[in-house]
């Protein structure tokens, strides 16, 4: 009896065992859901994914290299623009062979493991702050200045970034040396936009030409309701003025053999017929990433910074900041970002510098570009090359662009204004962050007088070196 119900007991677990096994086979092969197979957290740059894991995991049965390839297929664009000062081609040159065997630099997941977050540092970093030493170990013999520095401050604030060291690297900051605080003009750059629509292929000259429209203009469909008051405002905006009519927006086909079907509420991919640069960047960025990964839109309530409650529900969509029919740039630029966000930085703008000559500008005050918005700085007016003949001023909707490390904000941001020293110790100082920049900073970094130094080393090198070649 024993050994009968042992076997029963065995062929029980067997069955149950093939049972599950073959559930999961189908669940890893052919499920839209593997939130089950999930290991750990994602990581904060990447949180608002886990609905939906084939973004990176788009081959169940691929490797490294399946991960890799979705890393490129994100990130790889702004690995190469701006300058990537660690790109792929260091480590493939066989002088730099040796760097291969200290730390695998040619995979992304070497240094940005995710599912880790007992070991997951900001930017998503998971391996040791020192890990500069497995190729940087003799850098002092190089760069006496750096002498006796610990490697785990290589990225201290003001100091290295591992992609991104534009704003950084010894050469531009000595272009920058002795700058004042405050830069003549204070200025940001105008937009580009309207200025170069004629040399923009893909914009829809053709079906929308660029010439004023009216409200009595407007080629909504007969019978479509349409309320004055959205009419009137239409007719104010940036869109009337340059010739984009209802149509535009609210016609989902616009195929030569299809019948055009028309919508009350556009969403992004409508406003990516014109606009396909801006809307490519937003879903770049956290705002906008679900959509890139057809999920639904990100809303506020599934954020990580502090949100108001109010907001929790809301939609982040073009729409979502960019009030429909109105489009008022300067509404997104402010009041919308502030209406989700509620952290300590947010609610400190109003007091700030900063919004006191936003408020200048928006009464006629100051000129156009004279204030400073939540915009100005998240989403900064960068030069972006739109194909190889065109390249124009636009704002960057991928907010994450210069988030982190916030020294990637100095070039297309804080320069329109600032010195490059202020800068760098203004965004080195965390308490000044918190106040947003209410007063001078209280930190000083030395990356500048390093800098002058590294220069006036490299001055009496060439003079003696030219000294002893007259006097042989």
């Amino acid at each position: 009896m024993g050994t009968r119900t042992n076997h029963t007991l065995w062929a029980a677990w067997l069955l149950l065992t093939i049972g599950l096994g073959t559930a999961l086979a189908w669940l890893m092969l052919t499920g839209s859901d593997k939130t089950l197979f999930m290991p750990g957290p994602l990581s904060p740059g990447h949180h608002q994914l886990g609905d939906n894991c084939g973004v990176c995991h788009s081959d169940a049965l691929g490797g490294g290299e399946v991960l890799q390839e979705a890393c490129v297929e994100c990130h790889g664009e702004d690995r190469k623009k701006p300058f990537d000062s660690h790109p792929r081609t260091k480590f493939t040159d066989p002088r730099n062979a040796d760097r291969l065997e200290q730390i695998n630099a040619l995979q992304c997941v070497t240094c940005h493991l995710e599912h880790r977050p007992e070991i997951t540092r900001k930017n998503g970093v998971t391996l040791p702050r020192d890990v500069c030493f497995h190729c940087h170990s003799d850098i002092a013999e190089d760069r006496p200045s750096h002498a006796g520095m610990a490697f785990t401050s290589c990225t201290d604030a003001g100091c290295h970034n591992f992609h991104n060291n534009r704003a950084l690297y010894t050469d531009f900051l000595v272009k920058h040396l002795h700058e004042p605080d405050l830069l003549e003009p204070a200025q940001l750059p105008a937009r580009e936009f309207a200025a170069v629509l004629e040399e923009l292929m893909d914009y829809p000259a053709d079906r929308y030409p660029v010439e004023p429209l009216d409200a009595d203009m407007a080629d909504a469909p007969a019978g479509t309701a349409v309320e004055a008051t959205l009419l009137d405002d239409w007719a104010t905006t940036a869109h009337a003025r340059s010739g984009v009519n209802c149509s535009a927006c609210h016609l989902l086909s616009r195929e030569t053999n299809a019948q055009p079907l028309w919508t009350d509420y556009p969403d992004t991919e409508n406003c990516g017929d014109c606009h396909d640069l801006e809307v490519k960047r937003f879903q770049r960025g956290k705002h906008g990433m679900r959509l890139a990964a057809g999920l639904p839109p990100m809303t506020p309530g599934e954020a990580q910074l502090p949100m108001h409650a109010d907001a929790t529900h809301s939609q982040l969509t073009c729409n979502s900041c960019h009030t429909p029919h109105r489009y008022d740039s300067r509404h997104a630029a402010v009041e919308a970002c502030l209406d989700c966000h509620d952290d300590t930085h947010s609610r400190a703008y109003t007091d700030s510098p900063h919004h006191l000559l936003w408020q200048r500008e928006q009464r006629g005050e100051l000129p156009a570009g004279s204030g400073v918005s939540c915009a100005s700085c998240h989403m900064p007016r960068i030069k972006y090359d739109v194909n190889d003949w065109v390249s124009r001023i636009m704002v960057d909707h991928n907010q994450s662009a210069d988030l982190s490390p916030n020294s990637k904000m100095i070039r297309p941001a804080c320069l329109h204004c600032h010195g490059l020293a202020f800068s760098i110790d203004a965004l080195a100082d965390p308490d000044q962050i918190e106040r947003n920049f209410r007063g001078p900073p209280g930190v000083h970094v030395d990356s500048m007088e390093m800098a002058e130094r590294d220069l006036e080393r490299a001055r009496e090198e060439t003079d003696a070196g030219e000294e002893s070649s007259s006097n042989p």
